[in-house]
């Protein structure tokens, strides 16, 4: 026997609003049914497992045992910036000169994620 992965569950203040960040950072809608004040709330992935945020009472205190690593279909820099302007932050710049490396940002409630090469990228310094 085996299992499926589902979804991914982030704990958040604001289960509605967190949802709409990451629908804006994947480019996928919400499920159809969820709205505003809605304790739970998805973003329907294509593929593989949905993201699911569930709301709960505490706060975030420390770093994230597990984390959302993305890979953009274009530049790395160029989505950083994006995702800077639709409310994240950066937490750790982990970006080369010579093009490698990586971004660590944090959503609006402070859940950290990386965002990595595209796949041009990686080829062309590979």
């Amino acid at each position: 026997m085996t299992s499926t992965l589902r979804n991914i569950a982030v704990d958040c203040a604001d289960a509605y609003a967190l949802a709409r960040f990451w629908s804006e950072v994947t480019g996928h809608p919400l499920h159809p049914e969820d709205e505003p004040g809605h304790d739970e709330t998805e973003v329907m992935l294509p593929e593989g497992p949905i993201l699911h945020f569930n709301q709960v009472p505490e706060g975030k205190v420390v770093k994230n045992r597990i984390h959302l690593c993305l890979q953009p279909d274009g530049p790395r820099d160029a989505e950083v910036e994006r995702l800077l302007g639709i409310g994240a932050t950066l937490v750790d710049d982990r970006r080369n000169p010579d093009g490698t490396g990586w971004a660590v940002l944090a959503d609006p409630e402070g859940n950290e994620f990386c965002v990595l090469r595209s796949a041009a990228e990686r080829a062309a310094t590979s």
